[in-house]
């Protein structure tokens, strides 16, 4: 019993030491986006990186998603014979939680994995040391365009995520259920408040930064040449995926059980 509480105590310690770390590094990070010079070269290959090139991946998620819950949700329906009230559960639970998790979920282990593979060689090479031998900060340098690359398009990608899933419920309600198309868009747009959709997008403002941060903070430290790096993109994706689901039911708390808004 002894050694499992202090088991859990060390767990503790150290994840309370790896938010603080991560909180210096957000600090930092902040302070040094909002002085010159700013690289808006930089910003947007990273943004272009994040965006189109996750935005096939997101959507095709985002069309079967929206389908699979139409079908489960037709199963019980059905036999209530409440199926019209699908499109209302599908596009609620899109916008509230489902696209912006799974978004972030895909662009955490796509993006926020590159990252930490990308710096975490940079750092074993010593092309980090190299650049603060040049008196060029690595988080200005390294960090600041991913992270503001990752807060800018993971909730853009979540937008289209909405939309493509409401289109694949779209097919099962329309050609499965046989709802007509004026039907379905109604109860989606009756269905669907500016809370819903708002509360969504808030949230990836978060999952952005917890991605773009993490993975940083993993490369930037990395040890152990090129194993090393592999340990620490594992690492990465975990820890992200973690954060992430801590994050989302934090804020779900505060906004549909607390504040009410």
């Amino acid at each position: 019993m002894i050694h499992v509480i202090g088991y859990s105590g060390s767990l503790i310690l150290k994840l309370i030491q790896y938010l603080g770390e991560i909180g210096l590094l957000f600090a930092r990070t902040i302070y040094l986006a909002l002085i010159p010079p700013f690289k808006v070269n930089r910003l947007l290959t990273q943004a272009k990186r994040v965006g189109p090139g996750s935005f096939f991946i997101a959507a095709l998620i985002a069309f079967f998603v929206g389908m699979i819950i139409a079908v489960q949700m037709a199963y019980q329906m059905v036999k209530l014979s409440a199926e019209i009230y699908i499109p209302n559960v599908v596009s609620v639970s899109l916008t509230r939680e489902l696209a912006p998790v799974l978004t972030a979920l895909i662009v955490a282990g796509r993006i926020g994995a590159g990252i930490t593979a990308e710096i975490g060689s940079m750092a074993v090479t010593e092309q980090v040391d190299a650049l603060k031998a040049f008196a060029v900060n690595p988080v200005k340098f390294l960090v600041v365009p991913r992270f503001l690359a990752l807060v800018v398009m993971l909730p853009l990608l979540t937008i289209f995520a909405d939309i493509i899933g409401i289109v694949g419920g779209y097919v099962i309600c329309v050609y499965k259920l046989l709802i007509s198309p004026e039907l379905y868009f109604n109860m989606v747009a009756e269905a669907l408040t500016a809370k819903d959709i708002l509360t969504g997008l808030f949230k990836t403002i978060f999952f952005g930064a917890i991605i773009a941060l993490v993975g940083c903070h993993q490369g930037l430290n990395v040890k152990g040449g090129a194993e090393g790096v592999g340990q620490s993109t594992t690492r990465s994706v975990v820890i992200s995926f973690i954060l992430i689901i801590m994050t989302n039911a934090l804020f779900t708390t505060l906004f549909y059980f607390i504040f009410r808004m």
